[in-house]
């Protein structure tokens, strides 16, 4: 019997129907490798200074790619994320006619993997946080996408390189001092996936409720969110949590970023406004794709999770702000990140505490 997902189908598909990459010559490609080697390095320190968060660095372990590699990536981290649920659904399949069983796992494939494609041509780097047992996770910078923005934007090559790399370490960073934090995003991840179990009849309706929502989405209302309704009661529940964690982490990512820029990426606020201006400005097939596939909600993570660590960090300081790695318990909650001072009420409520994972800032 097939696999639930044909997953040689969705590596195929989304290499197949990736955008191409920029036109370089050999050797600009290869400085431009090397360079984005020498700048994720570089970034180590003043990330570690800023944060607080000290997590070993393994030079190895961060890696300049093109788009198939990231793809493949991300196909390696949805077969360990969607492992409890196909494994329910292969179970649930074993009574299918087979012909039906693997037009099912192409089709999935199909879908996984144009979306991918898409993706593929948008992600300008990544921390591999879900990756199978005993497989060391990588921070990936993906070389194409990275000058073809520094381009689009007309910005400083190495400036905005830096500039990316400071975001992504802090991600590595994050994942690397806090112990718990992988382990728990998986449990979290897993947890929204088996939440998804449905009676035929409870499908049927969420189906319905996925049409129309795509419809209105195509009719330009900006106010759907596609993921939200194909969501079950229970994954809501998950969902906001998903939210606040993943609104915390690229926040972070961003106000780290931003916030060392000055010191060593002279053009960072024409970078910023810059990059700002065509995320919230992009053509009408990428705005309809990102609606389609969530990611408006994604970009809302930034800028909501980023107001949450300026707001905390201005009132309370980086050390206090820590606290929210100490454990899964004092992570914001999807109302504390547009609430900050909500947050530290009851950080403060429950007394001062040190994570043994976080150092101070030098």
């Amino acid at each position: 019997m097939p696999d639930v997902v044909d997953w040689d189908l969705a590596v195929a598909t989304a290499t197949r129907f990736a955008p191409r990459g920029p036109e370089l010559p050999a050797a600009e490609a290869r400085a431009a490798v090397r360079e984005l080697r020498t700048l994720a390095a570089e970034a180590v320190a003043p990330v570690r200074e800023r944060t607080g968060l000290v997590a070993e660095f393994v030079p190895h372990a961060t890696e300049v790619v093109d788009r198939p590699t990231w793809t493949r990536s991300n196909i390696d981290g949805f077969r360990v994320a969607l492992r409890p649920l196909l494994d329910r659904m292969r179970e649930r399949r074993a009574e299918s006619p087979a012909l039906v069983s693997e037009l099912g796992s192409r089709a999935t494939a199909l879908q996984m993997g144009g979306a991918l494609a898409w993706l593929s041509g948008k992600v300008l780097g990544q921390y591999e946080a879900l990756v199978a047992p005993g497989a060391q996770p990588r921070l990936l910078l993906v070389a194409p996408n990275i000058v073809t923005a520094e381009r689009a934007l007309e910005v400083d090559p190495r400036d905005f390189r830096l500039w990316v790399c400071l975001h992504e370490e802090t991600h590595r960073v994050q994942f690397g001092a806090v112990p718990w934090l992988a382990d728990h995003f998986a449990a979290e991840v897993h947890e929204f996936l088996v939440a998804s179990d449905l009676d035929a009849s409870e499908l049927l309706g969420r189906l319905v409720a996925v049409l129309r929502a795509g419809t209105r989405i195509v009719g330009g209302d900006e106010q759907v969110s596609l993921i939200e309704e194909i969501q079950t009661p229970a994954q809501r529940v998950v969902f906001d949590r998903l939210t606040a964690l993943m609104s915390l982490l690229e926040g972070h990512a961003d106000h780290v970023m931003d916030d060392v820029g000055p010191d060593i990426v002279p053009s960072v606020a024409e970078i910023r406004r810059r990059f700002e201006h065509r995320r919230s400005h992009p053509g009408a097939v990428d705005g309809l794709a990102r609606r389609l596939l969530g990611m408006d909600a994604k970009l809302r993570q930034y800028s909501d999770g980023a107001a949450f660590v300026r707001a905390v960090v201005d009132k309370v300081g980086v050390t206090s702000f820590n606290r929210v790695w100490e454990s899964p318990q004092t992570l914001p909650t999807r109302a504390e990140i547009a609430d900050p001072p909500a947050w530290i009420r009851r950080m403060r409520a429950t007394g001062p505490t040190a994570p043994p994972a976080v150092a101070p800032p030098a």
